[in-house]
């Protein structure tokens, strides 16, 4: 019980600082855009942000070494679970996700008191920007490719960590890109409750519906589809 609340304490940290950092994606890539004088290149946004997404994501997976296998993402841990992968059980789990959903909430309060007023538009997080229904199909479907995706570059991708986390940043950028007209895209229960804690949007039902129930529904066909068609499959280390 003791390692499970360590455990749990640094998926808590983890998530407080994925989201205090993340959320700044956006705004960090309009700052360097502006000073390299890119800003009007339409492939510059997403080179830089992938670039972004790929140098944090490097740190926070050697962070996540120095915690004991932490992770900021609830729906990832249900798809490892799932997958057959770790050490997880329901036990942990109903531990570790409130724990993240934790994390992300400061994280998400705490950016949005630390950015500078004139910057406040540019930071944020996922909002729901077509009907319930839609955006629960979006959400759902960007989870499962996400995880799926996610599973086979760890699981059974290339041995490099740094070409791993590079190909996981593409996938990301290129889902978050796609579902930005529908969902934000969120991807991340924990994140998505974060910021609609912040929005006072946390205790309603297209939320729940939208942020949490589909994204586990995909990571969790993701995670059986991916155990039916790769499993049993080496563990080479888990992804934040």
């Amino acid at each position: 019980m003791k390692g499970l609340i360590r455990t749990a304490m640094g998926d808590m940290f983890i998530s407080f600082m994925w989201v205090f950092v993340s959320s700044s994606f956006g705004l960090l890539t309009y700052l360097i855009a502006s000073a390299a004088g890119v800003q009007t290149l339409a492939w510059a946004p997403l080179v830089i942000i992938t670039v972004l997404f790929f140098v944090f994501l490097s740190i926070f997976n050697i962070i996540d070494g120095v915690l004991g296998g932490a992770s900021f993402d609830p729906t990832a841990t249900a798809a490892f679970y799932a997958a057959g992968v770790g050490d997880d059980t329901l036990i942990s789990m109903a531990i570790r996700l409130p724990a993240q959903a934790a994390g992300a909430l400061g994280g998400a309060l705490a950016i949005v008191e630390a950015i500078p007023e004139q910057y406040k538009h540019m930071i944020g997080g996922p909002s729901l920007k077509v009907d319930p229904h839609t955006g629960a199909i979006a959400e759902g479907v960007l989870t499962f490719l996400i995880v799926f995706a996610v599973l086979f570059i760890i699981l059974r991708g290339p041995k490099s960590p740094i070409f791993r986390t590079w190909l996981i940043s593409i996938v990301v950028v290129t889902l978050v890109t796609s579902g930005s007209a529908y969902t934000g895209p969120s991807m991340n229960p924990a994140i998505a409750f974060g910021w609609a804690y912040v929005y006072s949007q946390h205790n309603t039902w297209d939320h729940f519906y939208v942020y949490w129930i589909c994204p586990f529904i995909g990571s969790i066909l993701a995670a059986l589809v991916f155990r039916l068609f790769f499993s049993p499959a080496p563990v080479k280390e888990k992804k934040a």
